[in-house]
């Protein structure tokens, strides 16, 4: 029996589609390790639903309440069935002790924390709106490294993902996309958004930005 098969006997649970795993504002009591599955982390901005992340298989999330004894600062809900470790302080501290390895991928795990947020602050920075929205494309890829060696690409994201990435209304968004569509810089699918020429949406965006600078 393989290791994660004996923890999850003791610590495994199981989330369905669209089920809440915590709430923001909750006690922040455990943390979590994703076995199977993608959970969306979100926060409320004013009226404004936005993501903050999206993680999958062997990804922790919730760590933070758990480290800082706060309240939980983001929710999080399950996007696919999700199959998970979950450890409350003393039984996470009693797997690092046994798994060193675990510490280590804690602070790669950190320092990436780290870059997406300032990343993400990057692009909320954008004042036009359309670059903006490119800019969430480009932003996305980053975090798929296979992605990036492709010229076509495939984003498993909806208009209303957009929107959330992007921090504005999905009207907006929504009028901004179908205006790339037209222009043939985007196809637009149900599940999905493709990008026939990702160089092309860089140079626009390293353009577009380059000149804000200037002004």
């Amino acid at each position: 029996m393989e290791v994660n098969e004996i923890l999850f006997q003791k610590y495994g649970r199981t989330f369905k589609p669209g089920e809440m795993i915590f709430s923001e504002w909750e006690p922040g009591r455990s943390l979590f390790i994703i076995l199977k599955g993608k959970v969306k982390i979100i926060k409320i901005f004013g009226k404004t639903q936005k993501t903050l992340d999206v993680v999958e298989e062997g990804s922790i999330f919730g760590e933070m309440a758990l480290l800082e004894e706060e309240p939980r600062s983001a929710s999080a809900i399950a996007i696919t069935e999700v199959k998970a470790l979950e450890f409350d302080k003393e039984s996470f501290e009693v797997l690092i002790q046994k798994q060193p390895q675990l510490v280590f991928n804690l602070l790669v795990l950190f320092a990436k924390r780290i870059y997406d947020a300032k990343r993400r602050l990057k692009n909320l920075l954008i004042e036009d709106p359309t670059v903006r929205v490119i800019d969430v494309f480009l932003m996305l890829t980053e975090n798929e490294p296979i992605a990036l060696q492709k010229n076509s690409i495939s984003l498993h994201v909806t208009i209303d993902d957009v929107a959330n990435w992007s921090g504005l209304p999905m009207s907006e968004v929504n009028s901004i996309v179908m205006s790339l569509v037209k222009q043939g810089k985007i196809e637009l699918y149900a599940d999905k958004i493709v990008i026939p020429n990702l160089r092309e949406l860089q140079r626009f965006v390293q353009t577009k930005v380059k000149s804000f600078r200037k002004k």
